[in-house]
């Protein structure tokens, strides 16, 4: 079985690696929209995989962490791209979080990452 638990934050970003011109080199914004999955046995007492909220108090001090700030800043992140971002996330969840088998990091609407772990 496979629960998930979703997440917003909003942050700032630019990409200093792109061409001169790119339109991603100018700092800019995004809402991103997370959603961590998670895999284990239904739980045979309680009747779940795991608590919703033991997803949340892992990934919540994380996400205010990245949240209204400029991604740029945060160590690890001086090349936040989408793909960077869902690996920092992994490795801030992996060692909180058992049965953690996806992120998906979506950076707009229609455009997003799925990571499943290095």
């Amino acid at each position: 079985m496979i629960v998930y638990k979703q997440f917003t934050f909003d942050a700032a970003h630019f990409l200093p690696y792109v061409p001169e011109g790119h339109k991603c080199r100018s700092l800019h914004g995004h809402t991103y929209h997370l959603t961590v999955f998670v895999s284990g046995p239904i739980q045979d007492i309680v009747g779940w995989v795991t608590d919703f909220s033991e997803i949340k108090a892992a990934c919540q001090p994380e996400i205010d962490r990245l949240d209204h700030s400029c991604l740029n800043r945060i160590p690890g992140l001086e090349n936040p791209t989408a793909e960077n971002v869902a690996c920092w996330l992994w490795r801030q969840f992996r060692d909180k979080i058992p049965g953690l088998q996806r992120i998906e990091l979506k950076e707009t609407p229609t455009s997003g990452v799925i990571y499943e772990g290095e």
